[in-house]
């Protein structure tokens, strides 16, 4: 088969509807795994709120997992390139603080 066909059918067409394109805000996942899969949840934390939820949960195997990160890292370093190191102001351990009022009425 000539190069030129093998790249067309090995194309995918990925469509992207306009609810999942506007997104679900997180600032927190938790991640777990099993043999066979590794489970990441994405959560919203709201200051005041004592409760959060899971606002999605991906499932993905060991393998997609590993070039997730990696990709994931790829992008960091692209990010810091452009905008400067990312700074993380939390220490490790420490829950997500928010600023200002409690929120209380």
């Amino acid at each position: 088969m000539p190069e030129d066909k093998k790249q067309q059918s090995a194309q995918l067409n990925i469509e992207l509807s306009e609810e999942v394109a506007e997104g679900i805000y997180s600032n927190l996942v938790m991640i777990a795994h099993s043999p066979e899969e590794f489970i990441l949840d994405f959560i919203r934390v709201m200051p005041g709120v004592p409760k959060a939820r899971v606002k999605t949960r991906i499932i993905v195997t060991p393998q997609h997992a590993r070039r997730l990160a990696a990709a994931l890292m790829d992008n960091i370093e692209r990010y810091e390139r452009s905008h400067g190191e990312i700074v993380d102001r939390t220490p490790p351990g420490q829950p997500i603080q928010f600023g200002g009022p409690s929120g209380e009425a």
